[in-house]
């Protein structure tokens, strides 16, 4: 084992301000920071970074090499959220046997996918690591 822990992820944009702003209005964070450059968003113990890159374009190529996965407690508010702020849809809010999923796009082109799993398989998943 080797002891890593992933613990942020960093996303580029030519506009960080925009892009940082999306994110902290559609996802709420439990914490919002700004160091140096850096936008950096808390969700539970894991943290997206923002900054701004020349080396980027405007909109992600390929949008489906990364996507970010954020669990909620409630799909459907979230997605209602999203909605009023006129976000686009990879994939709307389906039901996958109790579980709910959609997949947002954002303002760069990253998809994010919004994920409420059912009790019952949040109880199937911990069997399966026991």
């Amino acid at each position: 084992m080797s002891g890593a822990t992933l613990a942020s992820i960093l996303l580029s944009s030519t506009d960080p301000d925009r892009l940082g702003a999306w994110y902290a209005a559609a996802l709420t964070p439990s914490d919002d920071a700004r160091v140096g450059d850096y936008r950096i968003l808390r969700y539970g113990d894991f943290h997206l970074m923002i900054d701004r890159r020349d080396d980027v374009g405007p909109a992600n190529p390929e949008p489906g090499r990364v996507i970010l996965n954020f669990d909620v407690d409630d799909a459907r508010s979230v997605v209602a959220r999203l909605d009023d702020m006129g976000v686009s849809w990879l994939s709307p809010l389906e039901d996958r046997d109790g579980s709910l999923f959609a997949t947002a796009i954002d303002p760069d082109g990253n998809y994010v996918q919004i994920i409420q799993i059912s009790a019952q398989h949040r109880a199937q998943l911990a069997a399966e690591r026991a």
